[in-house]
Formats: structure tokens, C-alpha cells, sequence
């Protein structure tokens, strides 16, 4: 069994595509619009065959996105090294996305960063 895809509602659509394809690698379809409900998606694919659907739709809720909460809580990338690590978490930082920890290595042997990424979704980079 593996899991076959996850999927986040977003404001701004291009805006998050952008983001993942540009920081992650993240490859997109053309895209699927919905014209009687005005539902629009994307699904990434990255190098691996993981699967990332971006949704939105009219009059959605957007409520705070507290860091230690119930439900999902981050979404992780495998960058291949160390050195990928620090270098894509200086790019972000760079780029104005805020660095919550690292990188570093954790206490369960992890190297890893975490930033608050598009729209408030915290994101790890890692190994």
C-alpha cells in the first residue's frame, strides 16, 4: 500500500505551483477547473512519484495555522544531503520565507530545517 497523493486548499494557486515547482522540483499538470463550482487544482509530481494536489475554491475559511495542533502539520522534502539542506533553507530564508529550526540535526538523528512556507504551511527539508 503506499499513499497515493496529498492535497492542500490554497488561496492563490499559481503562486503555490510556482513555489513548488521552483523550490522543490515539483512537476505540474495543466491544471483542472471545475466550471460550475469554480474549483480549481494542480497535481505536482516530484522526482520520486510523490503526488501534491493544490486545490482552491470560492469562500473557503482560512483560519490561523497554530504550529502545535491537532490534524497534519507539515509537509517533508528529502533533498539528498546536507549541503542541499543548507543551501535550499538559505534560499528560502533568502527568498523571505521565515527558518523555525535548523538546520539541524535532531535529537532522533534527523538533519533537517523547517520554514513556514506558501500561505503559512510549515514545510522540513531534510536528507
Amino acid at each position: 500500500m503506499k499513499i497515493e497523493h496529498i492535497a492542500m486548499y490554497v488561496n492563490d494557486l499559481e503562486k503555490t505551483r510556482t513555489f513548488f515547482m521552483k523550490y522543490f522540483g515539483g512537476r505540474s499538470n495543466t491544471g483542472y477547473h471545475n466550471a460550475k463550482t469554480d474549483f480549481r487544482s494542480y497535481f505536482i509530481t516530484f522526482d520520486d512519484g510523490a503526488r501534491l494536489e493544490i486545490m482552491t475554491k470560492p469562500e473557503m475559511s482560512d483560519d490561523a495555522k497554530a504550529l502545535s495542533r491537532t490534524g497534519y502539520i507539515h509537509i517533508a522534502f528529502s533533498v539528498g544531503s546536507k549541503e542541499q539542506v543548507d543551501l535550499l533553507t538559505k534560499q528560502l530564508q533568502s527568498d523571505g520565507y521565515e527558518v523555525i529550526s535548523g538546520p539541524r540535526t535532531t535529537g532522533d538523528g534527523y538533519y533537517e530545517s523547517c520554514i513556514i512556507g506558501i500561505e503559512g504551511n510549515q514545510i522540513e527539508i531534510t536528507v
